[in-house]
């Protein structure tokens, strides 16, 4: 089951937060078709928030035909993100580590660490559009 996890700093409206945290899911296969979503109730208590907030984002998956709803049950995932690159994540990720391990040999805290990546990965976008 996915456990979110709010960051009150990142300037993004929580109940975005908690939309990207699924998709995410979905695209990494944590949350497959048939899994069930934390209830309201579960969120508010792991998060802090506002129930109408946890509602709001449900209703934004639902809407985009990911999720849904069955009335006195809970939110089900009703299809997933994750292609057919999803068998070339696990060799990635571990390069990733091994980036994030040398990032931070060389002095660089979190806030750095997404920076750097955040404008390699514009970079990489903006070349690839060249």
């Amino acid at each position: 089951m996915i456990e979110f996890h709010l960051d009150a700093r990142s300037g993004v409206a929580p109940y975005l937060q908690l939309v990207r945290q699924v998709r995410q899911a979905l695209r990494l296969g944590v949350l497959r078709e048939g899994d069930q979503l934390p209830t309201v109730r579960e969120v508010v208590a792991q998060t802090a928030i506002n129930p109408n907030t946890v509602l709001k984002a449900y209703r934004q998956l639902e809407n985009d035909g990911l999720v849904g709803v069955r009335q006195g049950v809970g939110t089900f995932v009703t299809r997933t993100l994750a292609g057919a690159s999803l068998a070339a994540h696990g060799p990635l990720r571990n390069d990733l580590r091994r980036w994030l391990a040398k990032a931070r040999l060389a002095g660089l805290d979190d806030e750095s660490i997404e920076a750097l990546f955040q404008a390699a990965f514009r970079s990489a976008a903006e070349e690839d559009i060249a």
